[in-house]
């Protein structure tokens, strides 16, 4: 099985016309909803410990430590899985290497990079623009959004574009601002790039994995940092962030991403995504001092509202059927919730 994976033949004999979704369970949908939520409330914190370490421990060093503790955290649990798949490991091994790079390596060292020169406010709030990447990846796939899905997410990126531009049509973006948008990028990749994920590959089995090489890859620019910048003094407020990023928000979050993603697709998970330039505002105010103001609050209605037209229940909404939520066949082999695992 390659990246290049055909859709299940069902579903490509089904229409003439460009795909239409399935509808999965509700229960399923529910579920995918609720994972994609928990992933974005922890990996808003990410954005906090990024910006608080911001002077104390070089990025690339953050990164790598990040994803040492990850190894550690999910190491009991994973093992076994891991071991047992390590021939399927080894016959997709070039699509973990491409996903590891992206949402591991990748993604996150330049999350780090940012923020030492912007907010943890500003990196939330360009970080959300990764829904709007990810629904354009889908649209390319052949995947219809619907009107209610594609409405809501228009809504949800004006309030992200008004918290951005402060209200001015000319918004100064610092050096940071672009380092995230690239953060961005790499996210909303990897999360396209999760539909290709062998549905026979176990979930514990891909995060380690995925941990393993980014960590790998990581190793000489570690090494040269530590040459270069030197090492960073471990104390309470070095060590704690880095093991709340390397278990919760790398451990428990993504395993919750995937797992949405596998339920719901990458592009009504993405809209779900953006709530979190609201979590990182008002977090960044309570831990931070970072200021949330009346321009944050009227984004933060327009964010919330967007969130809403596109995640509410099918049965609320009365939506056409490509609004449902996204099929598990999304990830291209056609298989439902109950034969995916976890």
């Amino acid at each position: 099985m390659s990246l290049d994976t055909a859709r299940n033949p069902a579903e490509a004999t089904a229409t003439d016309s460009a795909p239409t979704e399935r509808p999965a369970p509700a229960k399923g949908a529910g579920l995918g909803v609720l994972l994609a939520l928990l992933a974005t409330v922890v990996w808003s914190g990410s954005f906090v410990v990024a910006r608080a370490l911001h002077d104390t421990v070089p990025p690339v060093q953050a990164a790598f430590w990040r994803w040492i503790v990850a190894l550690v955290a999910v190491a009991p649990l994973a093992a076994r899985e891991t071991w047992r798949q390590r021939h399927l490991i080894r016959r997709h091994l070039r699509f973990l290497a491409l996903a590891a790079l992206l949402g591991i390596t990748v993604y996150n060292t330049l999350v780090n990079q940012a923020g030492t020169a912007t907010s943890a406010g500003n990196m939330g709030m360009i970080m959300a623009a990764s829904p709007v990447l990810m629904a354009l990846f889908a649209r390319l796939g052949g995947n219809r959004l619907g009107p209610r899905r594609t409405t809501g997410m228009l809504v949800a990126c004006a309030g992200v574009l008004l918290l951005v531009s402060k209200g001015s049509l000319a918004p100064d973006l610092a050096t940071g601002d672009l380092w995230v948008m690239a953060a961005a990028l790499c996210f909303a990749s990897y999360s396209a790039l999760l539909k290709r994920r062998p549905a026979e590959l176990g979930g514990l089995a891909f995060l380690f994995t995925t941990f393993a090489l980014g960590a790998l890859v990581l190793l000489p620019a570690y090494g040269i940092s530590l040459a270069v910048q030197g090492g960073f003094e471990p104390t309470t407020g070095t060590v704690g962030p880095l093991v709340y990023v390397g278990v919760l928000s790398s451990a428990v979050a993504f395993f919750a991403w995937n797992k949405a993603v596998t339920l719901i697709g990458a592009a009504r998970a993405g809209i779900v995504y953006y709530l979190q330039p609201v979590c990182v505002a008002l977090l960044s105010y309570a831990l931070l001092g970072e200021r949330f103001g009346l321009l944050g609050g009227a984004s933060t209605v327009l964010i919330l509202g967007g969130v809403a037209m596109s995640s509410a229940p099918q049965g609320l909404s009365g939506g056409s059927r490509s609004d449902r939520p996204w099929p598990s066949a999304s990830l291209g082999q056609g298989e439902p919730p109950d034969k995916l695992r976890p």
